[in-house]
């Protein structure tokens, strides 16, 4: 299995720690990304990747081993401490480069087979916005089923929260790593996310941004062809 993190942040807390933590429990090859060191830069709001290609983007070959590492991965883990009730800036800024690959313009076909997890965790709460801040990229990338997991260590380092909390977490990443191993090459897109894909098809056969309408029939998707059927 071959897992790639994403971290909102650059230092190892809590939230770090339970990543590395469930992808321990998986298994496979691990590659991990810390946000902003190894991607710090926010959109410039050009639309250059809608209108002409996402080449186009001032930042696309920063972004591009992170954007590889996601693709070739089984498993993605988007993984966030709570910042005022959301995910950190440098989440957010890092998500803001993928508008490109939603459903809505020109998804990677590998996602509607991938799995992934949005982690997050606070001192007391904001765990379910943070998570959901991540996953609707998830959704929106078409990525075939994605899991969320938010705790509240109540503490503000992973040294500092208590035996008790550690292994209720040790639990409950071991329901989801097995949750994540029966999946594994057998995930298929949900009813939710196939029907937005078919309201897409329909208006991608209507051509309203040429560079989507362009690579949608390459793919074949504005007739009868579907992605998870690649």
């Amino acid at each position: 299995m071959r897992i790639t993190i994403i971290h909102g942040q650059s230092h190892q807390g809590s939230t770090c720690h339970i990543a590395r933590l469930l992808a321990e429990k998986l298994g496979g090859e691990v590659t991990e990304f810390f946000l902003p060191r190894d991607f710090g830069e926010f959109c410039v709001g050009c639309t250059a990747c809608f209108i002409e290609s996402e080449k186009r983007c001032p930042h696309f070959e920063k972004l591009a081993p992170i954007t590889q590492a996601m693709d070739r991965a089984d498993v993605l883990i988007l993984a966030s401490p709570v910042y005022v009730y959301h995910t950190t800036g440098a989440m957010k800024a890092f998500l803001d480069h993928y508008g490109w690959r939603w459903m809505v313009h020109r998804p990677e076909e590998k996602m509607f087979s991938k799995q992934a997890v949005c982690i997050s965790t606070a001192a007391g709460a904001g765990m379910k916005s943070v998570n959901r801040d991540m996953a609707d990229s998830t959704f929106f990338w078409g990525v075939a089923k994605t899991y969320q997991y938010g705790v509240a260590v109540h503490e503000t380092s992973w040294e500092q929260v208590s035996g008790k909390k550690k292994r209720s977490v040790e639990r409950k990443l071991d329901r989801l790593a097995r949750r994540l191993k029966a999946g594994q090459g057998r995930v298929r897109p949900s009813v939710k996310t196939k029907l937005f894909f078919a309201v897409m098809r329909q208006m991608q056969k209507r051509g309203w941004n040429e560079a989507d309408a362009r690579y949608w029939q390459s793919k074949g998707w504005t007739e009868k062809k579907c992605p998870w059927h690649s």
